[in-house]
Protein backbone atom coordinates (compact mmCIF):
# COMPACT_ATOMS: atom_id res chain seq x y z
CA UNK A 1 0.00 0.00 0.00
CA UNK A 2 2.92 2.13 0.69
CA UNK A 3 4.74 1.93 -2.61
CA UNK A 4 1.32 2.72 -4.03
CA UNK A 5 0.70 5.79 -2.19
CA UNK A 6 4.12 6.64 -3.34
CA UNK A 7 3.55 6.00 -7.35
CA UNK A 8 0.40 8.06 -6.73
CA UNK A 9 2.31 11.11 -4.95
CA UNK A 10 4.55 11.22 -7.95
CA UNK A 11 2.07 10.98 -10.70
CA UNK A 12 0.41 14.15 -8.85
CA UNK A 13 3.42 16.11 -8.48
CA UNK A 14 4.10 15.21 -12.12
CA UNK A 15 0.78 16.46 -12.94
CA UNK A 16 0.88 19.61 -11.27
CA UNK A 17 4.07 20.34 -12.87
CA UNK A 18 2.80 20.09 -16.30
CA UNK A 19 0.02 22.27 -15.28
CA UNK A 20 2.57 24.86 -13.77
CA UNK A 21 4.13 24.52 -16.95
CA UNK A 22 1.37 24.98 -18.99
CA UNK A 23 0.29 27.49 -16.60
CA UNK A 24 3.47 29.95 -17.11
CA UNK A 25 3.20 29.23 -20.73
CA UNK A 26 -0.11 30.74 -20.78
CA UNK A 27 1.22 33.63 -18.95
CA UNK A 28 4.30 34.39 -20.70
CA UNK A 29 2.29 34.34 -24.19
CA UNK A 30 -0.15 36.77 -23.00
CA UNK A 31 2.49 38.83 -21.78
CA UNK A 32 4.29 38.50 -24.52
CA UNK A 33 1.28 39.89 -26.42
CA UNK A 34 0.57 42.77 -24.39
CA UNK A 35 4.13 43.83 -24.92
CA UNK A 36 3.91 43.63 -28.47
CA UNK A 37 1.06 45.26 -28.58
CA UNK A 38 1.85 48.39 -26.90
CA UNK A 39 5.64 48.63 -28.52
CA UNK A 40 4.93 47.31 -31.86
CA UNK A 41 3.06 50.29 -33.51
CA UNK A 42 5.75 52.61 -31.66
CA UNK A 43 8.70 50.45 -33.12
CA UNK A 44 6.81 50.50 -36.32
CA UNK A 45 6.57 53.91 -36.62
CA UNK A 46 10.07 54.52 -35.35
CA UNK A 47 11.18 52.39 -38.09
CA UNK A 48 9.24 53.79 -41.24
CA UNK A 49 9.79 57.67 -40.07
CA UNK A 50 13.38 57.33 -38.44
CA UNK A 51 15.28 53.84 -38.80
CA UNK A 52 14.43 53.68 -43.04
CA UNK A 53 15.17 57.51 -43.91
CA UNK A 54 18.52 57.13 -41.84
CA UNK A 55 19.40 54.43 -43.50
CA UNK A 56 18.54 55.82 -47.62
CA UNK A 57 20.45 58.98 -46.35
CA UNK A 58 23.76 57.89 -45.45
CA UNK A 59 23.59 55.64 -48.71
CA UNK A 60 22.73 58.42 -50.92
CA UNK A 61 25.37 61.06 -49.11
CA UNK A 62 27.78 58.76 -51.03
CA UNK A 63 25.80 58.90 -54.44
CA UNK A 64 25.18 61.39 -57.55
CA UNK A 65 21.68 61.04 -56.55
CA UNK A 66 20.04 64.77 -57.26
CA UNK A 67 16.31 63.50 -56.12
CA UNK A 68 14.78 63.46 -59.42
CA UNK A 69 17.16 61.12 -61.71
CA UNK A 70 16.18 57.53 -61.88
CA UNK A 71 20.47 56.79 -62.60
CA UNK A 72 22.10 56.53 -58.96
CA UNK A 73 26.08 56.21 -59.22
CA UNK A 74 28.44 55.59 -56.04
CA UNK A 75 31.16 58.95 -55.81
CA UNK A 76 32.19 57.96 -52.52
CA UNK A 77 33.27 60.25 -49.90
CA UNK A 78 33.13 63.19 -53.18
CA UNK A 79 30.07 64.52 -51.50
CA UNK A 80 31.86 65.34 -47.59
CA UNK A 81 34.45 66.46 -49.28
CA UNK A 82 32.46 69.10 -51.13
CA UNK A 83 30.24 70.20 -47.52
CA UNK A 84 33.68 70.39 -45.67
CA UNK A 85 34.67 73.20 -48.36
CA UNK A 86 31.08 74.95 -48.71
CA UNK A 87 32.29 78.21 -47.02
CA UNK A 88 27.89 78.68 -46.63
CA UNK A 89 27.76 75.45 -44.27
CA UNK A 90 31.29 76.08 -42.27
CA UNK A 91 29.26 79.60 -42.05
CA UNK A 92 26.05 78.21 -40.82
CA UNK A 93 27.21 75.76 -38.46
CA UNK A 94 29.99 78.91 -37.05
CA UNK A 95 26.51 80.95 -36.32
CA UNK A 96 24.68 77.66 -34.74
CA UNK A 97 27.08 77.36 -32.78
CA UNK A 98 26.98 80.29 -31.09
CA UNK A 99 23.09 80.26 -31.15
CA UNK A 100 23.20 77.21 -29.33
CA UNK A 101 25.79 78.27 -26.72
CA UNK A 102 23.60 81.78 -25.65
CA UNK A 103 20.02 79.81 -26.08
CA UNK A 104 21.09 77.12 -23.69
CA UNK A 105 22.50 79.53 -20.86
CA UNK A 106 19.57 81.85 -21.39
CA UNK A 107 16.63 79.53 -21.57
CA UNK A 108 18.31 77.20 -18.32
CA UNK A 109 18.79 80.43 -16.14
CA UNK A 110 14.99 81.78 -16.90
CA UNK A 111 13.85 77.83 -16.60
CA UNK A 112 15.15 77.47 -13.37
CA UNK A 113 14.44 81.22 -12.28
CA UNK A 114 10.82 80.28 -12.97
CA UNK A 115 10.66 76.95 -11.41
CA UNK A 116 12.44 78.47 -8.08
CA UNK A 117 9.19 81.00 -8.44
CA UNK A 118 6.25 78.38 -8.86
CA UNK A 119 7.40 76.14 -6.19
CA UNK A 120 7.14 78.92 -3.65
CA UNK A 121 3.84 78.20 -1.44
CA UNK A 122 1.20 80.86 -3.48
CA UNK A 123 -2.36 80.66 -4.61
CA UNK A 124 -1.44 81.33 -7.98
CA UNK A 125 1.40 78.88 -8.37
CA UNK A 126 -0.20 76.41 -10.81
CA UNK A 127 -1.82 78.99 -12.84
CA UNK A 128 1.91 80.69 -13.18
CA UNK A 129 2.62 77.10 -14.09
CA UNK A 130 0.70 77.11 -16.96
CA UNK A 131 0.97 80.75 -18.59
CA UNK A 132 5.00 80.06 -18.36
CA UNK A 133 4.17 76.47 -20.04
CA UNK A 134 1.28 77.95 -22.92
CA UNK A 135 4.60 79.36 -25.24
CA UNK A 136 5.47 76.03 -25.60
CA UNK A 137 2.27 74.59 -27.26
CA UNK A 138 2.53 76.94 -30.03
CA UNK A 139 4.23 75.34 -33.24
CA UNK A 140 7.47 76.81 -34.94
CA UNK A 141 6.46 78.69 -37.92
CA UNK A 142 3.55 80.36 -36.06
CA UNK A 143 5.58 81.41 -33.17
CA UNK A 144 8.28 82.74 -35.83
CA UNK A 145 5.43 84.88 -37.96
CA UNK A 146 3.83 86.31 -34.81
CA UNK A 147 7.99 87.57 -33.36
CA UNK A 148 8.41 88.41 -37.04
CA UNK A 149 5.47 90.81 -36.37
CA UNK A 150 6.40 92.03 -33.31
CA UNK A 151 10.29 92.90 -34.03
CA UNK A 152 9.18 94.47 -37.41
CA UNK A 153 6.22 96.19 -36.91
CA UNK A 154 6.28 97.03 -33.01
CA UNK A 155 9.51 97.51 -32.62
CA UNK A 156 9.83 99.91 -35.79
CA UNK A 157 7.04 101.95 -33.76
CA UNK A 158 8.24 102.39 -30.66
CA UNK A 159 11.76 103.13 -31.62
CA UNK A 160 10.35 105.82 -33.58
CA UNK A 161 8.17 106.79 -31.05
CA UNK A 162 11.10 106.91 -28.60
CA UNK A 163 13.60 108.20 -30.88
CA UNK A 164 16.00 105.01 -30.41
CA UNK A 165 17.37 104.09 -33.85
CA UNK A 166 18.62 100.38 -32.17
CA UNK A 167 14.76 98.99 -31.80
CA UNK A 168 13.71 99.82 -35.90
CA UNK A 169 15.23 97.27 -38.26
CA UNK A 170 15.64 94.76 -36.05
CA UNK A 171 16.10 91.67 -38.08
CA UNK A 172 17.70 93.48 -40.61
CA UNK A 173 21.24 92.71 -39.60
CA UNK A 174 23.26 89.82 -37.99
CA UNK A 175 23.71 91.14 -34.40
CA UNK A 176 20.07 91.97 -33.44
CA UNK A 177 18.48 88.90 -36.18
CA UNK A 178 20.84 86.83 -33.58
CA UNK A 179 19.58 88.26 -30.35
CA UNK A 180 15.78 87.80 -32.19
CA UNK A 181 16.34 83.95 -32.55
CA UNK A 182 17.73 84.12 -28.69
CA UNK A 183 14.64 85.80 -27.56
CA UNK A 184 12.18 83.54 -29.64
CA UNK A 185 13.23 80.13 -28.46
CA UNK A 186 13.70 81.53 -24.84
CA UNK A 187 10.37 82.26 -24.96
CA UNK A 188 8.88 79.22 -26.04
CA UNK A 189 11.33 76.74 -24.52
CA UNK A 190 11.65 78.74 -20.93
CA UNK A 191 8.22 77.30 -19.58
CA UNK A 192 9.30 73.59 -20.68
CA UNK A 193 12.51 73.58 -19.35
CA UNK A 194 10.76 75.02 -16.28
CA UNK A 195 8.70 71.34 -15.65
CA UNK A 196 11.65 69.85 -15.50
CA UNK A 197 13.28 72.23 -13.03
CA UNK A 198 9.97 71.58 -10.84
CA UNK A 199 9.84 68.12 -10.74
CA UNK A 200 13.83 68.37 -9.73
CA UNK A 201 13.04 71.25 -7.05
CA UNK A 202 10.14 68.87 -5.86
CA UNK A 203 12.29 66.04 -5.03
CA UNK A 204 14.80 68.06 -2.70
CA UNK A 205 13.91 67.11 0.74
CA UNK A 206 12.55 69.94 2.72
CA UNK A 207 14.82 69.07 6.10
CA UNK A 208 17.40 70.00 4.83
CA UNK A 209 16.80 73.18 3.68
CA UNK A 210 15.19 73.65 7.09
CA UNK A 211 18.20 72.40 9.35
CA UNK A 212 20.43 74.91 6.83
CA UNK A 213 17.98 77.78 7.84
CA UNK A 214 18.18 76.74 11.30
CA UNK A 215 21.72 76.96 11.02
CA UNK A 216 21.79 80.41 9.63
CA UNK A 217 21.99 80.04 6.42
CA UNK A 218 20.56 82.55 4.17
CA UNK A 219 18.45 82.03 0.81
CA UNK A 220 21.68 82.44 -1.36
CA UNK A 221 23.69 79.90 0.78
CA UNK A 222 20.62 77.79 0.86
CA UNK A 223 20.24 77.83 -3.01
CA UNK A 224 23.86 77.05 -3.91
CA UNK A 225 24.70 74.39 -1.41
CA UNK A 226 21.89 72.72 -1.01
CA UNK A 227 19.53 73.22 -3.87
CA UNK A 228 21.57 73.49 -6.77
CA UNK A 229 23.37 70.11 -6.01
CA UNK A 230 20.24 68.18 -5.55
CA UNK A 231 18.50 69.13 -8.61
CA UNK A 232 21.91 68.27 -10.94
CA UNK A 233 19.64 65.34 -12.72
CA UNK A 234 17.41 67.53 -13.63
CA UNK A 235 20.60 69.78 -15.00
CA UNK A 236 21.79 67.36 -16.58
CA UNK A 237 18.19 66.93 -18.54
CA UNK A 238 17.55 70.13 -19.62
CA UNK A 239 20.82 70.88 -21.01
CA UNK A 240 20.64 67.93 -23.22
CA UNK A 241 17.05 68.88 -24.42
CA UNK A 242 18.00 72.44 -24.63
CA UNK A 243 21.46 71.78 -26.83
CA UNK A 244 19.99 69.29 -28.86
CA UNK A 245 17.17 71.34 -29.38
CA UNK A 246 19.14 74.40 -30.45
CA UNK A 247 21.21 72.76 -32.60
CA UNK A 248 18.45 71.34 -34.56
CA UNK A 249 16.25 74.56 -34.89
CA UNK A 250 14.79 74.77 -38.35
CA UNK A 251 10.83 76.56 -38.13
CA UNK A 252 11.90 79.22 -36.43
CA UNK A 253 14.80 79.88 -38.37
CA UNK A 254 12.82 79.74 -41.33
CA UNK A 255 9.45 81.70 -40.28
CA UNK A 256 11.62 84.55 -38.68
CA UNK A 257 14.49 85.49 -40.66
CA UNK A 258 14.96 82.77 -43.81
CA UNK A 259 18.46 83.31 -43.12
CA UNK A 260 18.63 86.64 -43.48
CA UNK A 261 20.10 89.18 -44.00
CA UNK A 262 21.52 87.09 -46.60
CA UNK A 263 22.82 84.13 -44.91
CA UNK A 264 23.78 86.20 -41.69
CA UNK A 265 21.66 84.30 -39.54
CA UNK A 266 21.28 80.82 -41.26
CA UNK A 267 21.75 77.96 -39.13
CA UNK A 268 22.69 74.14 -40.33
CA UNK A 269 19.23 72.71 -40.69
CA UNK A 270 18.19 75.55 -42.88
CA UNK A 271 21.25 75.19 -44.97
CA UNK A 272 20.39 71.55 -45.36
CA UNK A 273 17.05 72.15 -46.40
CA UNK A 274 17.83 74.68 -48.67
CA UNK A 275 20.83 72.82 -50.70
CA UNK A 276 18.26 70.15 -50.61
CA UNK A 277 15.13 71.38 -51.89
CA UNK A 278 16.57 74.92 -53.47
CA UNK A 279 19.48 73.78 -55.24
CA UNK A 280 18.01 69.92 -56.06
CA UNK A 281 21.44 68.76 -54.59
CA UNK A 282 20.05 65.98 -52.44
CA UNK A 283 23.50 64.10 -52.17
CA UNK A 284 25.43 66.91 -51.02
CA UNK A 285 22.47 67.92 -48.26
CA UNK A 286 22.52 63.97 -47.11
CA UNK A 287 25.82 64.68 -46.66
CA UNK A 288 25.73 67.67 -44.81
CA UNK A 289 22.99 66.11 -42.78
CA UNK A 290 25.47 62.81 -42.01
CA UNK A 291 27.98 65.43 -40.99
CA UNK A 292 25.64 67.31 -38.85
CA UNK A 293 23.95 64.49 -36.93
CA UNK A 294 27.49 63.12 -36.11
CA UNK A 295 28.10 66.15 -34.25
CA UNK A 296 25.09 66.64 -32.68
CA UNK A 297 25.28 63.11 -31.23
CA UNK A 298 29.10 63.61 -30.16
CA UNK A 299 27.95 66.88 -28.72
CA UNK A 300 24.93 65.76 -26.68
CA UNK A 301 26.90 62.50 -25.38
CA UNK A 302 29.42 64.37 -24.24
CA UNK A 303 27.71 67.00 -22.39
CA UNK A 304 25.93 63.90 -21.04
CA UNK A 305 29.07 61.83 -19.74
CA UNK A 306 30.40 65.36 -18.32
CA UNK A 307 26.86 66.54 -16.28
CA UNK A 308 26.47 63.04 -15.27
CA UNK A 309 30.42 62.89 -13.57
CA UNK A 310 29.52 65.61 -11.63
CA UNK A 311 25.94 64.39 -10.44
CA UNK A 312 28.58 61.26 -9.01
CA UNK A 313 30.45 63.61 -7.41
CA UNK A 314 28.09 65.65 -5.74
Amino acid sequence: MSVNTEVVKDENKATNKMNNKKTKSKRSKKNNLAYWAFVGPSLFAFTLVIFIPLVLGIYYSFTDWNGISSQINFVGFENYIKAFSDESFRNSFIFTTKFTVASVIVINVIGFLLALLVTRESKISNLLRTIFFMPNLIGGLILGFIWQFIFVNVFNGIGEALGQQWLMGWLSNETTGFWGMVIIVAWQMAGYVMVVYVAGLQNVPPELNEAAKIDGANWWQRLRNITIPMVRPAFTISLFLTLSNSFKLFDQNLALTNGGPGNATQMIALNIYQTAFSLNKINLAQAKAVIFFVLVAVIGLVQVYITKKGEVEA
